[in-house]
């Protein structure tokens, strides 16, 4: 039996190439905005060690 809220239309997919032309045009058209990154308070101490571990091995994520 089907659920009743799911629906046989699939969402359209998307071209990654198109999606990043049309960001880069929104930048441009903003000015280039410096957008903020992720202050990391709210990590887990899995996800901290996994960007430490990262750190160390001379990456940057």
């Amino acid at each position: 039996m089907a659920s009743k809220t799911s629906s046989d239309k699939q969402p359209p997919v998307l071209d990654m190439a198109e999606l990043g032309q049309r960001l880069a045009a929104r930048r441009a058209t903003l000015g280039q905005p410096e957008l903020p990154r992720n202050t990391g308070k709210r990590r887990t101490a899995s996800k901290q060690a996994l960007l430490q571990a990262i750190k160390d091995a001379g990456g940057e994520w």
